[in-house]
């Protein structure tokens, strides 16, 4: 099962959103799909698969541990981390396609019959108002779901505190927080996400003005890199009985490893698209479960993510409920083909087909290329 050729498409599917693909050819007539979506990366990341093509074009597709091994380093960073876990996820497809079996077969088996989910309502809050915020929470709820997230703090960033727009902005965040935890009543967790978007004192400030909300956890308050301010913020979350989550653009199992070790998180969500795929993700929860971490992975794109990540969470025994972007667009569903995607009381149902279970509608995904965002969803210098 020699590889023929990778092929990078990038669809645009909303004015704000583009999702990446790499498709994988095989000599035989196979295709295998990896989702690589890194938004604002689009450009970068075809001129990576176009190295990466060149460098695989002929090999054994069967030669995962060889072809797909994550080295930390790469001079690309995040866009060769991104590349490289969309290659092995479609490595992963062009196996189970070849043996009959889907992912989570290869993978050792399933130890549930669905994976739970709960619901980014984020980029569907539309008015971007409390009131917003609050209906796309209740449309979760009302189709089953039993946890909520939103990121409510846009445009604040910290370094911008003495911009006296910037309060105004955090107290904004607060209101929507406060809106859609009265939405959805004391029954449904609800999940702040922060996107590193504060100081280690602002955070502190956070934790304390979002007790009242009862979060079942609170997400990336301060970046990455800053450990001493994670576990210092971790300390005061759980006091008030509130979880950390984090660490979503990091790949490989060094880069997890001195998370767990520093005792940053109380909850890590690797991502299929950055972390190296299924297998680096799988050492990952591993590792965590030996600390008593919880496994919640990043999944806020596209449908082959979705289904990837539906198959890696069959598998991990320390699982919190997947992330899904919620009603941002319909394209979420047809643009792939084969196993329904759509979710059933706030559940994914496993996929039985060989390999992922879904093929990427090409020729409707040409017809939309992707486009530059000249209003991105996140400051860039947020990541």
């Amino acid at each position: 099962m020699r590889i023929a050729a990778l092929d990078f498409l990038g669809v645009n599917v909303t004015p704000r959103t583009n999702w990446c693909f790499l498709l994988v050819r095989t000599e035989c007539g196979r295709t295998g799909l990896g989702e690589c979506t890194l938004a604002d990366q689009e450009a970068l990341l075809g001129a990576e698969a176009a190295r990466l093509g060149a460098a695989v074009a002929g090999r054994d597709a069967r030669e995962r541990n060889r072809l797909a091994r994550l080295l930390p380093h790469a001079p690309g960073g995040l866009v060769a981390h991104a590349v490289l876990s969309a290659f092995e996820q479609a490595l992963w497809d062009l196996a189970g396609q070849e043996a009959g079996r889907p992912v989570h077969a290869l993978l050792g088996g399933a130890l549930r019959d669905a994976v739970p989910l709960y619901a980014n309502i984020n980029r569907g809050a539309n008015p971007r108002t409390p009131e917003g915020f609050a209906a796309a929470a209740r449309r979760a709820v009302a189709e089953g779901f039993a946890a909520v997230k939103l990121a409510p703090f846009e445009p604040l960033v910290w370094e911008d505190a003495a911009d006296p727009a910037q309060r105004a902005a955090y107290e904004r965040g607060l209101a929507r927080i406060a809106a859609v935890r009265e939405a959805v009543g004391p029954a449904v967790d609800v999940m702040v996400d922060a996107h590193w978007r504060f100081s280690a004192g602002g955070a502190a400030r956070l934790v304390r003005d979002v007790t009242p909300f009862g979060l079942f956890w609170l997400e990336c308050p301060v970046a990455e890199a800053n450990h001493a301010a994670l576990r210092r913020i971790r300390s005061l979350a759980n006091e008030r009985g509130m979880r950390l989550a984090g660490a979503e653009t990091l790949a490989g199992l060094g880069a997890y490893r001195a998370v767990i070790e520093a005792g940053c998180y109380d909850v890590l969500m690797p991502d299929i698209k950055y972390a190296g795929g299924h297998d680096e993700i799988r050492r990952i929860a591993a590792l965590a479960q030996t600390a008593g971490i919880e496994i919640a992975p990043h999944n806020p794109t596209g449908p082959v993510c979705h289904a990837h990540s539906v198959h890696l969470c069959a598998t991990l025994p320390n699982l919190l409920p997947l992330e899904v972007q919620f009603g941002e667009t319909g394209r979420f569903f047809t643009l792939v083909s084969g196993e329904d995607l759509r979710f059933v009381q706030g559940a994914a149902r496993l996929p039985a087909a060989p390999g992922l279970g879904v093929a990427l509608d090409e020729a409707a995904a040409r017809l939309a290329p992707w486009q530059e965002m000249p209003v991105p969803w996140l400051d860039p210098r947020l990541g």
